[in-house]
């Protein structure tokens, strides 16, 4: 059967086998193309907004050059009257060109800052799960968000990027088109300043003016380098600091925090993140010294550079190469071309030193999807006859040399009630963790309807299952988007798989009813719900997708003994014709089910009835099911 696996992303640029700056235009290519796909928007508004800025300056240079030359050569009151006309009705146009694609792009460009994040969203919700509970992966994303905090590095600084590469080519463009004629005009013969005419001191000129135009832009790019090898030395302690910032804010932890005074403990953890950046350390001390004379000698150099221009094109002007206009217009165009020259090997700069940046997050976004996805769809049976087995099941945790679940064969019948027991680390969750599909045995096989589940489509097979996770965590999003997984649901039925979870006279007292907002993150008037109401919410989200396998792992740990021993009685009501797996550390919860799987380090040891499994004295049910009892027992 030809297999079918996850694209892991667009083949362009994988990571590039040279170094230095061609890898580094690559990385920026491959990001550029990202957003592209995200926005073109993003870019087709700079460009045109590149179009407006460029020209606008070029213009006024253009028709105050003329003006200057009419001015002061023939005096013309119609050609004069005729240029002022075309400077402001340009000028006009150019600006509200530029004011409107402005808006626009900077509207964009601030949307940017959302989808940054949707990229590695995305990538989060796709990844195999195997791949997700690495720690590696959640380094690569610490990694991300410290060059994100740094300064906006990574693929959010190639957005804007573009547009100071574009503008700098086209400014450029623009520049030696208007200054061209600079050095082709000739200083009459016999002047004194004729030595200005001669190619020798032309190409030391250029010379020098190209050095300075390269010096000046590759000073502030030594600088910033500085951000692009510290980032990978301060990883922890930046971590270290983002876990204590969310910490502070999470409601969850805020009891703890005050009564055991958990900010003191933070403050010895967070006295170490921030010897990277408080006063005094190495990063400060680098811009207050090394970073800081980088900078100053950029500008000193920039200063120098202009100071030659003005001299320059004024001696020619002086020496009558050419009239007073032009001398506005040769000064404006050679400064704008050093300017454009400078941006674009700053621009460039950037781009290299973004380069190690923008690697990491590549290196996330190419994390491959090793886990087969399947073709066959699932059969959509009405009768819900769904018959799954474990068939010599085997199973060890990525980088572990230790077997969490071992040779287990286990058949679910169909309706059947099935409840699963065993002590901490015995291989309950990680047998349903494999059940819907999270993970892939290391041996065996596990099949549905006499199929392995592997050749089945991976979502169509996950359709099968609604689960209450013991973990789990539902979004601040209101009541009955919560239980249908839906901004568009049956409100009838949502409100049903409530009352069947047992909140019915509390579900009457909500202001707002199904609108209501767990909890106060998006509206004030949201409620904070207990443990147990939150608890009983995962049950009916459960039963409103009306999967024919119900899995229950602990759903009733925050529950009270009265509202458990309710959900108990209504067990059989709520499951209906399903299939359920029940998942407890309460054996006395486990009565009502048709058979217990027993599991023990890894093993399924016993699996019966209560009476069954409770007559085997010898057996680990009965001394687990004795443990819990001689605390109800006088």
């Amino acid at each position: 059967m030809k297999q079918h696996h996850r694209h892991t992303g667009p083949t362009l640029g994988k990571k590039p086998k040279e170094s230095g700056l061609l890898a580094s235009l690559l990385l920026w290519r491959r990001a550029f193309c990202l957003w592209w796909k995200a926005d073109p928007r993003l870019f087709t508004s700079t460009a045109a907004l590149l179009l407006f800025q460029t020209l606008s300056p070029y213009v006024t240079i253009y028709f105050t050059a003329r003006l200057l030359n009419e001015i002061t050569g023939a005096c013309r009151r119609e050609v004069l009257f005729s240029l002022t006309g075309y400077v402001l009705l340009s000028t006009a146009v150019l600006a509200l060109g530029s004011a409107l694609f402005t808006r626009r792009r900077n509207t964009l460009y601030a949307a940017c800052w959302q989808k940054k994040d949707q990229f590695v969203i995305q990538k989060l919700l796709q990844m195999d799960f195997e791949a997700l509970e690495q720690p590696h992966t959640h380094e690569l994303i610490a990694k991300i968000e410290q060059g994100q905090n740094f300064g906006g590095w990574g693929i959010l600084r190639s957005a804007n990027q573009f547009q100071d590469l574009a503008g700098s080519l086209v400014q450029i463009l623009g520049a030696i088109i208007l200054c061209i004629t600079l050095f082709t005009r000739k200083i009459p013969a016999g002047h004194s300043l004729s030595l200005l005419n001669h190619p020798l001191f032309l190409l030391v000129l250029a010379t020098g003016l190209v050095g300075m135009t390269i010096l000046s832009p590759r000073l502030i790019n030594r600088a910033d380098s500085f951000w692009s090898s510290f980032y990978k030395t301060s990883t922890q302690g930046n971590r270290i600091y983002m876990f204590h910032f969310r910490t502070g804010m999470e409601q969850d932890r805020a009891m703890d925090m005050r009564i055991y005074r958990q900010d003191l403990l933070a403050r010895n953890y967070l006295g170490y993140a921030a010897c990277d950046f408080a006063p005094g350390s190495y990063a400060d001390r680098y811009w207050h010294r090394k970073g800081g004379a980088y900078y100053a000698l950029s500008a000193v150099v920039s200063r120098l550079f202009t100071g030659f221009v003005y001299m320059y094109v004024c001696m020619k002007a002086w020496a009558g190469a050419f009239g007073i206009g032009d001398l506005a217009r040769y000064v404006s165009a050679i400064t704008a071309l050093s300017a454009g020259v400078s941006s674009l090997l700053y621009c460039l700069g950037s781009i290299r030193n973004n380069a190690p940046f923008l690697q990491t997050e590549f290196s996330f976004l190419d994390i491959p999807d090793r886990m087969y996805q399947g073709s066959i769809c699932v059969e959509k049976r009405t009768d819900r006859k769904y018959d799954v087995e474990f068939r010599d099941v085997s199973f060890r945790y990525p980088g572990s040399k230790t077997y969490a679940l071992r040779h287990v064969s286990l058949r679910f019948q169909i309706g059947e009630r099935l409840a699963v027991v065993g002590e901490n680390g015995s291989g309950k969750t990680t047998m349903i963790k494999l059940l819907c599909r999270l993970y892939d045995p290391t041996e065996g096989e596990i099949l549905l309807n006499g199929i392995n589940i592997r050749k089945y489509d991976y979502r169509e097979y996950q359709q099968v299952f609604s689960v209450v996770f013991q973990d789990f965590r539902l979004p601040a999003y209101g009541l009955g988007a919560n239980v249908a997984g839906s901004t568009h649901y049956n409100a009838a039925k949502a409100r049903r798989c409530l009352e069947d979870a047992g909140l019915s006279p509390w579900l009457a007292g909500l202001p707002d009813g199904l609108d209501t907002c767990i909890g106060r993150e998006f509206d004030e008037n949201g409620i904070a719900f207990s443990g147990g109401e939150l608890q009983k919410i995962a049950i009916a989200r459960a039963l409103y997708k009306d999967a024919p396998f119900l899995i229950l792992d602990e759903p009733t740990a925050a529950l009270d003994p009265v509202a458990e021993a309710q959900i108990y009685a209504s067990f059989n009501t709520l499951v209906q014709d399903k299939t359920a797996v029940y998942i407890s550390h309460r054996l006395s919860s486990c009565r009502f089910c048709d058979r217990i799987a027993v599991f023990d380090r890894g093993t399924l040891v016993q699996c019966g009835s209560h009476q069954e499994l409770v007559s085997q004295t010898d057996g680990k049910y009965y001394a687990l099911w004795q443990a819990q009892a001689q605390y109800y027992q006088t």
